[in-house]
């Protein structure tokens, strides 16, 4: 292990040498920390004046990333593994960000919270949103559950849609095939007339798919799973006044497919169908320092499925939410972010095995919380808490202190301590194993770190390291009479690492290179060591490169190495678990792209180039070389 540290960071060195000799010719322009984000801290702040680690995916990476997944192109990103990304289309994958459980990583839409509260971890399927509706994507590492609360615990993704832009609405239409029978086609509308905003996106994608679970005899004949997916995204604002705007938001997909029986075992009759449909609606009040925010959100997940020979299973989840908002700079060298929010949650589920009925598997949580921005002069510094009253488990309290230093105007120093919490799901209190009596997970999280501006806005150089203790851990506690099992707070989770990363941007060229480390246990509620970290590798590393050939093509390669991880393996005869080791693998994907005329776009994604031979899952496949090329055109 410190051999591959070792060449870790000797790789990142020999990149930075090679980097800083071309990025000494390079122009001088902006700063690349006058960058404005949102999610870290909840209002506009540049990365200047934020001590926390907020990686920036941009329109125009997404742009030249069509051909993939949202969950592809997630795991490119320094720190986080998506286990499974690359098995069979429709297949579950799992984020992992910093060696935490997935789960542990809230996601957002347009700042909104969005979960799966029919889920037994309650964490949101990433494979329900299509590439192509979204503009960008801020993704905030480190704990964030002062600002947002529960299951932001190792971070935040925050996707933000397209957004209504400039006046006049022009539309545009994307067509894509590829490798096992995949074709997707989306069309999408987008402009202002007046003083209304409208963008409304459309995506339909069909995929012949291959067999999920891995055949050890080659011979038994597996059946293809398939995976069609139909989505819609609206989005709509209307400027009331100079300083009142509301705004609607409204995203919907639904999903269906085969699927295996589970592990190393076909099922031609087990089929699926899921329906996502997610609603906001908001208004932003500008005042003359500040503004305030109101948001009201429904997400709604439904889930059915059936195998004709054996079982079904039929859930239902819905959330509610309602915020407000309030951001106010009380003095030149003071801000405040402030806000009060109620989360309602309820599902529905019925099964051969077992039945949960909202009328009892329902709570509920409300919130204040609290956070100042101090500035003054190089020094920067966030102070805040949050407390929760939730309607089962009580009350329960969470704080952040963020100081950063701004050396030299290109070196900035940060250090964060702070607490997250992640609530017991509605599965784990009332399903036929559930406990009433569940109290949230807690974890305290140590970073300290710096972001270095070695040449302003051309080579940067990024590191940070973190520690977490996670402490009543909820796992599954086996027990020899009916219902065999009970979840139960007692477990506990420790886990540390480091990334680093060094970008280079030029006019025709830009490239990044990157190591994450991670390494963690778990230990059972009598403290004894269980396992470390499952399907989450302790050494990643790789590089992204994009060139402009001319003013109308462009090329772009990634490279990720994933390294040796656990999973767990049963026996088929008595049931009982063990821990496997999978294998390191490459990865390396090409795209191109060609700006054929003013208003024609023609790009090829071409995945696992190499055709590696890996496993993500014990006991499911993954993809070999496969591609998708298609073009977008923009109609006016």
């Amino acid at each position: 292990m410190k051999k591959n540290y070792v060449n870790v960071v000797a790789g990142l060195g020999l990149v930075q040498l090679a980097l800083l000799s071309t990025a000494a010719h390079a122009q001088q322009t902006s700063r690349a920390l006058d960058t404005v984000v949102v999610t870290a801290t909840r209002s506009p702040k540049k990365l200047s004046e934020i001590g926390r680690v907020v990686t920036i995916i941009s329109a125009d990476q997404i742009n030249k990333s069509q051909g993939k997944s949202l969950p592809e192109l997630l795991n490119t990103i320094p720190g986080i593994t998506f286990s499974g990304a690359e098995n069979a289309p429709g297949i579950s994958s799992s984020v992992f960000l910093r060696g935490a459980s997935t789960g542990n990583t809230l996601i957002l839409i347009d700042g909104f919270p969005v979960n799966n509260s029919s889920g037994i971890d309650g964490s949101y399927d990433l494979n329900a949103f299509p590439l192509d509706q979204i503009d960008h994507i801020e993704i905030l590492k480190g704990s964030g559950s002062t600002l947002y609360g529960s299951d932001a615990v190792a971070g935040v993704i925050n996707i933000i849609t397209k957004h209504p832009k400039e006046q006049g609405l022009k539309a545009n239409v994307q067509a894509s095939g590829g490798t096992y029978n995949t074709f997707n086609e989306s069309a999408g509308l987008n402009g202002k007339i007046n003083n209304t905003g409208i963008a409304i996106n459309l995506s339909n994608t069909d995929s012949r798919g291959f067999p999920a679970a891995t055949d050890t005899t080659g011979k038994a004949g597996f059946r293809n799973d398939d995976f069609h997916q139909r989505a819609v995204s609206v989005n709509l604002n209307q400027q009331v006044s100079q300083k009142f705007i509301l705004n609607g938001n409204f995203q919907t997909t639904y999903n269906k497919g085969n699927l295996p029986y589970g592990a190393f075992t076909d099922d031609k009759n087990y089929t699926y169908d899921n329906t996502f449909l997610f609603g906001g609606l908001g208004g932003k009040l500008l005042l003359d320092k500040g503004s305030l925010n109101v948001n009201v959100s429904q997400n709604d997940v439904r889930n059915d499925y059936n195998d004709l020979n054996s079982s079904y299973e039929k859930n239902t989840g819905h959330i509610t939410n309602a915020e407000a908002l309030f951001n106010y700079s009380l003095a030149k060298f003071l801000d405040i972010t402030s806000g009060a929010s109620f989360k309602y949650s309820n599902t529905n589920q019925y099964s051969t095995y077992d039945t949960i009925k909202s009328s009892e598997a329902h709570n509920s949580i409300a919130s204040v919380y609290t956070s100042l921005f101090l500035k003054s002069g190089i020094f920067h510094m966030e102070v805040g808490g949050r407390y929760n009253h939730d309607s089962k488990y009580g009350s329960n309290f969470t704080y952040t202190i963020n100081p950063s230093v701004l050396l030299a105007d290109q070196f900035k120093i940060f250090g964060t301590i702070a607490s997250a919490f992640k609530s017991p799901t509605l599965y784990q209190l009332f399903s036929p194993y559930g406990n009433i009596g569940l109290k949230p997970e807690t974890t305290t999280s140590y970073e300290a770190g710096f972001d270095w501006e070695l040449i302003k806005n051309m080579l940067s150089f990024n590191t940070v390291f973190y520690k977490y203790n996670t402490k009543q851990v909820i796992y599954f506690k086996d027990e020899s009479s009916f219902p065999y099992g009970v979840y139960e707070n007692g477990s506990s989770q420790s886990d540390k690492g480091f990334e680093s990363e060094l970008k280079l941007n030029l006019d025709k060229f830009a490239a990044s290179a990157y190591a994450a480390y991670v390494t963690g246990r778990l230990t059972d509620e009598n403290g004894a060591v269980t396992n470390g970290l499952l399907r989450r590798p302790s050494n990643t590393y790789g590089a992204n490169f994009s060139y402009q050939v001319i003013k109308t093509v462009s090329v772009g390669l990634n490279y990720k190495y994933t390294g040796d991880r656990g999973d767990t393996k049963f026996d088929p005869v008595t049931f009982a678990a063990s821990t496997v080791t999978l294998k390191h693998y490459n990865l390396v994907d090409a795209h191109l792209q060609w700006q054929a005329c003013p208003k024609l776009l023609v790009f090829g994604d071409f995945k696992n180039i190499f055709d590696a031979k890996y496993t993500d899952w014990l006991g499911y496949n993954t993809r070999g070389f496969n591609f998708m090329a298609g073009l977008k055109y923009q109609i006016n």
